[in-house]
């Protein structure tokens, strides 16, 4: 018997099926085991932010409507001196930005750089159109004094012009209109916040997407923005008939 037969060699390590020598997408993070565990995770994630958004706004649609409720003839009279031509465009133009914001998770989905590109900057533009008629809005109010502080202005409550159809309101339940202004201007407000984000975050989005990185199957960032672009649309579509139609001459 040779002396090399006799040697014994150590066992060969066992190599256990796990996340350190399997390959995956540069995009994967080391704690998860695979992209799609990933994928799932940032997806739920995206769906507990929001479900914290809707209790938050869900908070001031009540209280709008226990107002209102309230103070029923002052609301109304307020509801109707608000420009609702303008609202209504506003509103087509952030549909506009839903099916852009959807084109551009396609065209993510889809890895064509091009489209995602075009996608996300006609979402950006009409995202600042948004805002560009809000200001225009806002800006009315402030002229007819109509921003709830020292400087309000009840006249237009109280002696409404004869060419109007609104029904003058006594100098109590004017006042209340206060409380549907600073409702308005803080409903409208949060939600343009929400919107001067989403355009700060499709910037970035844009920025990144220029590399080519949303278009190399890591679609994750582009879906959960689109998330958030879809339910900033969807609040506006409840704001504008609470605060523009109901009861509309």
């Amino acid at each position: 018997m040779s002396i090399a037969s006799t040697i014994t060699h150590p066992p060969e390590p066992e190599i256990h099926p796990s996340h350190d020598v399997h390959e995956h997408p540069f995009y994967q993070k080391h704690h998860f085991e695979t992209a799609e565990q990933q994928r799932e995770a940032a997806s739920f994630g995206m769906w507990l932010f929001l479900l914290t958004e809707i209790m938050f706004f869900g908070g001031l649609f009540f209280a709008y409507l226990l107002y209102r409720n309230w103070y029923y003839e002052a609301f109304v009279s307020a509801s109707n001196s608000l420009n609702m031509p303008l609202g209504l465009i506003n509103t087509i133009v952030l549909i506009s930005s839903s099916f852009t914001m959807a084109m551009g998770v396609w065209s993510a989905e889809i890895r064509n750089k091009k489209y995602l590109q075009i996608s996300l900057i006609a979402t950006i533009v009409l995202g600042f159109v948004f805002l560009g008629i809000k200001t225009v809005e806002y800006h009315d109010k402030f002229v007819e004094h109509h921003v709830p502080g020292a400087s309000f202005d009840i006249k237009d409550f109280v002696n409404p012009p004869k060419d109007s159809l609104e029904k003058p309101l006594t100098v109590d339940m004017a006042n209340k209109t206060q409380i549907y202004f600073s409702l308005y201007f803080a409903m409208t407000g949060v939600h343009a916040l929400h919107m001067i984000i989403g355009i700060a975050i499709l910037f970035v989005l844009l920025w990144k997407a220029r590399t080519g990185l949303y278009t190399t199957g890591y679609v994750q960032p582009i879906e959960n923005f689109g998330l958030y672009w879809h339910f900033v649309d969807i609040v506006w579509i409840f704001l504008f008939p609470f605060l523009y139609l109901i009861n509309r001459h």
